[in-house]
């Protein structure tokens, strides 16, 4: 099968409005009033997220959380300051860092429930010498 010029030119455009749809950025900035790094999608869509999300940024003062570059046709963020590099995609499926980091903040979070039940578990099982031993199997 010969391709034709017109095939071409009509895969091309195709290409070009399928990009449009995808979630990649086409601007970002840090909105310092509300602490936020903004991100606008080539579908119109805008996401935020905190700077303390990202293990790098979290201390970046205003002028380096600023500071950012667009990477590979819009899939990447980059703080060249503090070499700190966001995966768009990554970023939408709440993935802010690296397996290790993610973890140390689910864990800081994990047991920060703070529920009159939760409470009152914690005063009886206390009473009780603690939390009980989980059996192991002979």
């Amino acid at each position: 099968m010969d391709l034709t010029d017109e095939d071409i030119r009509a895969a091309r455009e195709r290409g070009r409005q399928e990009h449009a749809k995808m979630l990649w950025a086409v601007s970002a900035r840090y909105d310092k009033r509300r602490d936020q790094i903004v991100v606008g999608l080539a579908n119109g869509a805008e996401f935020s997220f905190p700077p303390a999300f990202s293990e790098r940024l979290k201390d970046a003062p205003p002028s380096v959380l600023s500071n950012i570059e667009i990477l590979g046709a819009g899939t990447g963020l980059h703080w060249p300051q503090v070499d700190e590099d966001l995966y768009v995609p990554a970023l939408l499926q709440g993935v802010f860092g690296t397996k290790i980091w993610m973890a140390s903040l689910m864990g800081k979070s994990g047991g920060q429930a703070r529920t009159k039940a939760k409470a009152a578990a914690a005063r009886k099982n206390g009473k009780r010498g603690g939390r009980p031993r989980k059996k192991v199997p002979a």
